[in-house]
């Protein structure tokens, strides 16, 4: 009879030995990240390309034209958010006199346009709005302000909470404060 000695391991299957689970422990992960990765990147939506350039370049040039015509009218725009009140509140003016007319404040977020937000605003007489915005989120912001005709437009970068306030300027920089 052959009786098993102290100093030679029972040797049994490869799968009841922990080191074979540990070495395929990397490649199981890399396997099952990739597998990750390939469904979030085909779920994935690239939101900055674009189907037709030229329609782009046209529109860029309209722009432009917009973005003279506030020059010409030298208009301005100074606003500030309250996010306990959840408003937004400022005044527009044009060359230093109040612009009653209605008009557009788009806030497009920086990486997901599913966040963009279009805020219809009606000033008073002297110039001075306030227009409900829920909670913005911390990032950087892109406002675009029209005319309610959309013959002038406005522009600037914001990034909230770190500028409390905004103003824009027909050509010179966006100030925030």
């Amino acid at each position: 009879m052959q009786t098993a000695s102290p100093l030679t391991p029972s040797i049994g299957p490869w799968y009841k030995h922990r080191w074979p689970w540990l070495l395929m422990l990397g490649p199981a992960l890399v396997v099952v990240g990739g597998v990750n990765l390939g469904f979030v990147a085909w779920r994935g939506q690239d939101a900055m390309v674009v189907d037709d350039y030229y329609k782009q370049g046209k529109a860029i040039n309209q722009d432009l034209r917009r973005d003279r015509v506030a020059s010409a009218m030298r208009l301005s725009l100074t606003a500030a958010y309250d996010p306990a009140a959840e408003r937004l509140a400022g005044t527009l003016s044009s060359g230093g006199q109040a612009l009653a007319a209605p008009f557009s404040i788009y806030l497009a977020h920086a990486t997901q346009p599913q966040k963009d937000r279009k805020l219809d605003v009606i000033p008073d007489a002297a110039g001075h709005f306030s227009v409900a915005l829920p909670l913005l989120e911390r990032a950087r912001w892109q406002v675009v302000v029209e005319g309610g005709k959309r013959d002038w437009r406005l522009a600037a970068t914001w990034h909230w909470p770190r500028q409390q306030a905004l103003a824009i300027d027909a050509d010179a920089p966006a100030v925030a404060h």
